[in-house]
């Protein structure tokens, strides 16, 4: 099941990730999940949201340079070698893991491992056939990670 990501190219300077998030505030899209790298002077978000498009159309509105990648999250064991037989399975076929990041669900139990990989139909393909779950776009946009959890 392919879910979808926005990453957002940037500069790396100060209030660059508060002028993403005020616009996705103002548009009433709720961010998910999400990664923040840097190099030198550039950067770039990743950002899992509960409307993509939107979210997409809203930055491309306000002028920030944003796109859909196709990304899989997987469901994988939380424990020791959990991700271990997944990137061992994709490496195995020459699937490349290009850009990912994770999540726990349930602590011992399960976690979400969001993958951006250089051929998403085919490693989908070989997850289904290895008995890997995948959460769908709307599965995934509406997660609740340590619902069990008071606060």
């Amino acid at each position: 099941m392919i879910a979808y990501q926005l990453t957002v190219p940037t500069e790396n300077t100060p209030g660059k990730l508060a002028q993403v998030s005020g616009v996705l505030t103002r548009e009433k899209i709720n961010i998910r999940a999400i990664t923040i790298s840097s190099f030198g002077q550039r950067g770039f978000f990743n950002i899992l949201v509960d409307d993509p498009r939107l979210a997409q159309k809203a930055l491309t509105k306000e002028g920030i340079e944003s796109n859909l990648k196709p990304v899989i999250a997987v469901i994988i064991d939380d424990r020791p070698g959990g991700m271990d037989k997944l990137v061992h399975l994709l490496a195995k076929q020459g699937i490349n893991i290009e850009n990912a990041y994770g999540f726990v669900l349930e602590s011992n139990k399960t976690a979400v491992f969001v993958v951006d990989v250089s051929d998403p139909e085919s490693a989908q393909k070989l997850l289904k056939d290895n008995h890997f779950k995948m959460l769908s776009a709307e599965a995934l946009a509406t997660i609740e990670p340590f619902h069990y959890m008071k606060y």
